[in-house]
């Protein structure tokens, strides 16, 4: 035995191979200002623990970094630091091993990396949704049962014909069971990881990959369940008896022991508040114990608190905040500090030129094209396109955290050998490293929206129902839409449809959701009171116009990076005429801005550009909802439409032009014209800006509620002194998102635009210095085949009620409009 720095160590003969036994001095553990007494502080544990951490912590930052812009995952990127750190390349540098990575500092380092890799397990068996099952479709079922089963067939197949044709060694013979199943696993949690990571965790393939993956956990248990009751029948050992049943008697034990416990904690959380802290460690105690039990047993520490998660029910109030106070110590230093262990151990130079090697080769390589194709094929058969098909296959060959910690369970148990090892980890990362960034070149989810016929007010039949999608972030932003619902209620001869949609971040959980709710009777365990106050404010809307509005509630719980599917998704299939999304920002009384939303922002970008209608972006300052009330309220809801030309101006016309159907609405309408604009009459008069306004104009003659003016003005400045007469006039301010910021009437006023996705105008309106509501519309861009085969209609009349429609302008808007930017 030999002397090593806080440790003596030496080797022994283990159950195994030959193993490393490490004597630790209890006296060297805390420095204690060993520099000024002329001591080495690598001689004592702590200062040598903390600073592996600093090392390992910051190399995977950095190799993340690196690795960042290829698509790679934080896992890669924390096990290629292990293979950085460890004997493949630095670990050959006698010095750099024995003061960092001794074997006694390694010991101490394993034991808190398993400590946090534990409690990492539990934070993803929180996020696994077991009642998902339920939801999956035959085409989830069978590539999750085929993508399971065919590369284990081959795997077994393989391993009962490869030791007719190669010799191979005891170890070899057998790891190459474990091998052969391992390659088979698509876990749920790293398959909701990587869907995650991608952005496309709540799109169409997602959901499939996300369904497909519990399947396939599902058959692996089975499969497990089948194997171990073989291998009880042919072993008649005690030991091996016990180690079976602990699964369903710990289980029992989980759910009618202590998942009461934790339930019956839950409900003494008050809505919208966090836990207090006696809770949070009450509940650290039972995973702690759920560890012990399973150590106990024969069993990963970890397998036992995954198993606790999954009973532990996900979202809000318990699993959101469970998930955020652990999440950081652990994700960010303790689970860094497992797989760069991993790494440490793993010898690239120990995979030889032999028969094993090439062996292993072969199967995995073998798994891999068993587990692709069994995805592939019945994804063709469920017609999925081939493009799809194979991002779906390419998802399910990824590996990830589950992988990995088996692989390294397998390696210290000694059941597969470290060759074995070696490959399984390196062909993991090449894999998982090319299909990442295959996959998210490959796969666009908003590819099927721009292939699909666009839909707009204005080139609708003025005759069919408007479709309207409202999306809805929080509470403050139900009045002021519905207050817009109810100035958009039309006759009976022309009904609306309104598509409600709830938008709640994904936290503590891992499978996003988009479903359809029916009001008050069918809600989700995620912000339950929530939904049902949104539900009676929209069913109180419906009862108080009924006949002539339709309305249907959807709820979605997805990533705010990829939320703007579900609205697109929605909006595709329920074929809307355009989406109203609320504004990030939020106005307190006093006309400050009170809540300043980043994340909502983006999926308002995202919806601008990649929706197949037409948008519409509400400020909300809450003056409609006290002046125009769904419950009788008399008052008169002061409108005002501004219009400078453009697409998007004459969408915001069609939409104000519906407006006019409802008697307590008052429109003022402002046509702000260059003073010059006569010079160009002749080639105006060609153009649809001029047509619809004359057609709207002409249809509210008489209208003593619409006030129609044409505003000379010369630059900027005279737009701006337009636009503040009608500050203490207006309540809802109607206006197009694009005009051409070369025009005279608006030069300059790019220079503070803050918020480009509400245009120069929009902008504008939406500063402080305005106390209305403010629609901006977009009409969602069109390609021009489609413009010249699909007319533009009429603006609606409310005062006399004909139509006249414009079905023989068609015309090309790159040479009609060409100021124009869609």
């Amino acid at each position: 035995m030999s002397k090593g720095l806080s440790s003596s160590v030496g080797n022994i003969q283990g159950p195994y191979t030959d193993e490393v036994l490490v004597c630790q001095f209890t006296h060297l553990i805390n420095a204690q200002g060993c520099l000024w007494l002329g001591k080495d502080p690598f001689n004592f544990t702590l200062p040598v623990l903390l600073l592996q951490f600093v090392v390992i912590t910051t190399v995977a930052s950095i190799t993340w970094i690196i690795l960042k812009p290829l698509k790679q995952s934080m896992v890669s990127a924390q096990l290629i630091t292990g293979i950085i750190l460890g004997r493949s390349f630095l670990g050959h540098i006698q010095v750099y091993s024995d003061k960092l990575f001794p074997p006694g500092g390694r010991l101490v380092l394993e034991t808190f990396a398993d400590i946090g890799f534990m409690f990492h397990m539990f934070i993803l068996g929180i996020n696994v949704d077991i009642t998902l099952v339920r939801r999956a479709g035959n085409n989830a079922v069978v590539i999750g049962a085929t993508c399971f089963f065919l590369p284990l067939a081959i795997g077994i197949l393989a391993i009962l014909i490869v030791p007719h044709f190669v010799i191979l060694d005891e170890s070899a013979e057998t790891s190459l069971p474990f091998v052969a199943t391992i390659n088979a696993i698509s876990p749920f949690p790293v398959i909701t990881s990587l869907l995650s990571d991608l952005n496309i965790l709540n799109s169409e393939i997602g959901r499939i990959a996300t369904l497909a993956s519990l399947v396939c956990d599902i058959c692996q248990y089975l499969v497990s369940v089948v194997i171990g009751s073989v291998g009880l029948t042919l072993n008649s050992e005690a030991s091996v008896f016990w180690s079976i049943i602990w699964g369903p008697c710990f289980l029992i034990v989980i759910i009618f022991a202590l998942r009461p416990i934790i339930l019956h904690l839950a409900k003494h959380i008050p809505e919208g508040q966090q836990m207090k802290e006696f809770q949070f460690i009450f509940i650290v105690v039972i995973v702690l114990i759920c560890g012990f039990l399973a150590q106990s047993l024969g069993q990963p520490p970890a397998l036992g608190t995954f198993i606790l998660g999954m009973a532990i029910p996900d979202g809000p109030p318990l699993g959101s905040a469970l998930v955020y106070k652990l999440e950081i110590i652990n994700s960010g230093l303790l689970v860094p500090a497992k797989f760069a262990l991993s790494g440490l151990t793993m010898d690239l130079f120990s995979v030889k030129k032999g028969n094993a090697g090439a062996v292993y080769g072969v199967l995995i390589f073998f798994g891999y094209a068993g587990k692709f194709t069994g995805t592939l094929i019945p994804a063709l058969y469920y017609r999925i396109p081939l493009r799809d098909a194979v991002s779906l296959s390419l998802i399910m060959c990824c590996r990830g955290i589950i992988e990995a910690v088996m692989y390294i369970t397998m390696q210290e148990d000694g059941i597969i050998d470290s060759e074995a090892y070696a490959l399984l980890l390196i062909s993991m990362l090449i894999v998982t490293g090319i299909a990442r960034p295959l996959i998210f070149h490959l796969y666009d989810p908003s590819a099927r929206y721009f292939h699909h016929q666009k839909s707009s007010i204005l080139c609708s039949d003025p005759f069919s129902e408007l479709r309207m999608l409202v999306c809805i972030h929080s509470e403050e932003n139900v009045p002021t839409l519905i207050s817009v619902l109810e100035a958009s209620t039309p006759q009976r001869r022309r009904p609306i449809a309104v598509f409600v949609l709830n938008l709640m971040e994904l936290k503590g959980r891992a499978a996003a959701v988009l479903e359809p709710t029916i009001g008050k009777s069918k809600k989700l365990t995620t912000s339950r009171s929530w939904s049902e106050q949104i539900a009676n404010a929209f069913n109180l809307f419906a009862q108080h116009n009924h006949g002539c509005v339709f309305v249907q509630y959807f709820t979605s719980i997805a990533p705010y990076a990829s939320m703007h599917d579900d609205i697109c998704s929605v909006s595709l299939e329920q074929n809307t005429n355009i989406v109203i999304v609320p504004f990030h920002k939020q106005w307190t009384i006093d006309g400050r801005v009170g809540v300043n939303s980043p994340s909502i922002r983006m999926v308002n970008l995202n919806v601008m550009q990649k929706a197949p209608c037409s948008v519409g972006i509400l400020v909300d300052r809450g003056q409609m909802a006290g002046r125009h009330s769904i419950l009788g309220g008399q008052s008169m809801l002061r409108i005002t439409m501004l219009f400078l030309g453009g697409a998007d101006d004459c969408e915001a016309l069609a939409y104000t032009s519906r407006l006019l159907e409802n008697p307590q609405i008052e429109l003022t309408f402002i046509w702000l014209r260059p003073w010059d604009h006569m010079k160009y009459d002749d080639e105006t008069e060609k153009t649809i800006d001029t047509q619809l306004v004359n057609q709207f104009r002409a249809n509210t003659i008489g209208n003593q509620r619409v006030v129609y003016k044409e505003e000379m003005v010369n630059d900027a400045i005279g737009t701006t002194k337009v636009i503040r007469t009608i500050e203490d006039s207006c309540d809802l301010c109607i206006v197009g998102k694009y005009h051409d910021p070369d025009s005279q009437l608006l030069l300059g006023l790019t220079e503070w635009n803050e918020c480009p996705e509400l245009g120069i105008i929009g902008d504008m309106l939406a500063t402080s210095d305005f106390r209305f509501s403010v629609l901006v519309v977009q009409q969602q861009p069109q390609e021009d085949k489609f413009m010249e085969n699909h007319p533009f209609q009429t603006v609606s009349c409310c005062s006399s009620g004909k139509y006249s429609l414009y079905q023989d302008h068609s015309y090309s808007l790159n040479e009609d409009l060409g100021h124009s930017k869609f």
